[in-house]
């Protein structure tokens, strides 16, 4: 069964009343216990908790009859199953699956009730003076005080969001950032953080681990310490980032390395990699550069889209051969590559994203196109200090403020939002893309360079025309890049 068919057939089943009414009632909050009757049943089953009321005990019924099914099809051990759900942002997560089955439906890619992930630029403050930097961190402006970011927390766990991401500037000059991480998982929500690495001392990564930091993403853009402290903008900085990095691994919490490729250092890749291996870093992150903020004084150093191709080629290459290191890629090509390679190269599947890389069974390959490739304005928004919304943190399209407008009503019926969600308006070969459900291409970089967030990417091979027109338009860039892949 197609990708299509499957979104068919839970479109009809969810369009009956029979269903949509019981489903809706399973989703509301029991008042005294302030979760959904949907969330009781799964801690119930995950748990082992007491079922007290009839509207739980007809939802545990329903998940117990809609594992059984899973388990038979795919040959599943339910044990498995519970296992994830024991972790409350899995359980959040379900309930986002179900209620965006409400109210958007199931479409091609898929929108949960809530975003899966809120990017939170935490603070504009920070102590070094990054060339790529997209918010401009550094310039004092204003921020939500320390209330308003427990209210803001509030309203993000109340309308179901199952994750946050404290970023920046620098995350761990905000005021008040540990007691804002403790209460992301008092709330059951997945807590990370994307850091430069440079502040934390043992001292630092042993109190985060202490109130239940998920994992930490550390920035490091090459494996050459001049060439880093160069793109940091602060001598020393390399040496500060391993020490951290090697500190977040005593204290017990998952890391991974994140690095912001351009001509700098793109022949280093590889070798990240490798060191990343060395160190013990279980996971690596491409981010894809977007030149937005300080990210346009360096426009020249974007790379072309044959380069990025070998680039993600290489990821999957290293995942088929079991490399250590999972690596991923902020591209929304990295899908349509990873299926590809699959196709040629591998008797398994491999499907590589934003936030995850997964190896296995070749019928999973139609849920790629549900994930979806961009997840900007669909699987996750960009909060920014002074409390506004956007897409992306990339993105800079302000949409709302969290504290002056209604956060549910803006992700159900924001038109920015609903554009970003809907591959059938985008332009060129995105648009005509057999793989714009799996993809969709960066939104982010198709604004940066064409101010219109529905214009093709142009860093995707694809689109070699939108390409060469923005080698035309910004005469720095030039047409490619000797590299050793």
């Amino acid at each position: 069964m197609s990708a299509s068919d499957v979104a068919i057939l839970f479109n009809q089943i969810l369009n009956r009343k029979i269903i949509r009414w019981p489903l809706a009632l399973l989703l509301k909050k029991n008042l005294l216990k302030k979760k959904s009757y949907i969330r009781l049943a799964l801690e119930s089953i995950t748990q082992g908790k007491r079922v007290l009321n009839l509207i739980t005990l007809i939802a545990k019924s329903i998940i117990n009859y809609l594992l059984n099914l899973i388990v038979k099809k795919y040959d599943i051990d339910k044990k498995d199953i519970i296992e994830i759900f024991k972790k409350e942002h899995y359980m959040i997560g379900l309930e986002s699956v179900l209620k965006g089955s409400l109210y958007f439906g199931v479409n091609r890619p898929f929108t949960p009730g809530a975003p899966f992930l809120v990017v939170w630029d935490y603070t504009y403050r920070c102590n070094l003076r990054c060339k790529h930097c997209y918010i401009n961190a550094g310039i004092p402006r204003e921020e939500l005080s320390l209330n308003d970011r427990i209210k803001a927390l509030d309203i993000l766990a109340n309308a179901g969001v199952a994750s946050i991401a404290y970023s920046g500037g620098e995350p761990l000059l905000g005021d008040g950032i540990f007691e804002i991480i403790k209460r992301t998982k008092d709330y059951g929500m997945h807590a990370s953080m994307a850091t430069n690495g440079t502040l934390i001392t043992k001292d630092v990564a042993e109190k985060l681990a202490k109130i239940g930091l998920d994992y930490i993403q550390i920035s490091l853009d090459s494996t050459n310490p001049q060439i880093h402290d160069e793109f940091r903008g602060v001598p020393g900085s390399f040496n500060r980032t391993i020490k951290g990095i090697k500190n977040v691994i005593n204290a017990g919490i998952t890391v991974e390395i994140a690095m912001t490729v351009t001509r700098y250092n793109i022949n280093q890749v590889d070798k990240m990699l490798e060191l990343a291996k060395d160190l013990g870093v279980p996971l690596f992150m491409h981010f894809n550069f977007i030149p937005t903020g300080r990210g346009k004084d360096i426009i020249s150093m974007d790379i072309d889209p044959d380069t990025r191709e070998d680039i993600l080629k290489l990821f999957v290459k290293k995942a088929n051969e079991n490399f250590p290191v999972k690596a991923m890629s902020t591209a929304p090509q990295f899908a349509r590559v990873s299926i590809q390679y699959s196709q040629q190269h591998s008797n398994e599947t491999i499907i590589g994203g934003h936030f995850y890389q997964y190896k296995g069974d070749k019928r999973l390959i139609s849920i790629a196109e549900f994930i979806g490739g961009c997840g900007a304005g669909r699987m996750y928004i960009a909060l920014e200090p002074n409390g506004d919304i956007q897409p992306c943190v990339f993105l800079p399209i302000k949409v709302g403020n969290i504290l002056k407008d209604d956060f549910e009503e803006l992700w159900r019926n924001n038109k920015v939002f609903n554009d970003l969600r809907n591959r059938d308006l985008l332009e060129g070969n995105c648009g005509n893309c057999p793989f714009k459900y799996v993809c969709g291409g960066c939104r982010a970089r198709a604004y940066a360079y064409f101010g219109d967030y529905l214009a093709p990417d142009p860093g995707c091979i694809y689109n070699v025309e939108w390409w060469n027109r923005v080698i035309e338009r910004f005469s720095v860039i030039t047409k490619k890049i000797e590299t050793t892949y």
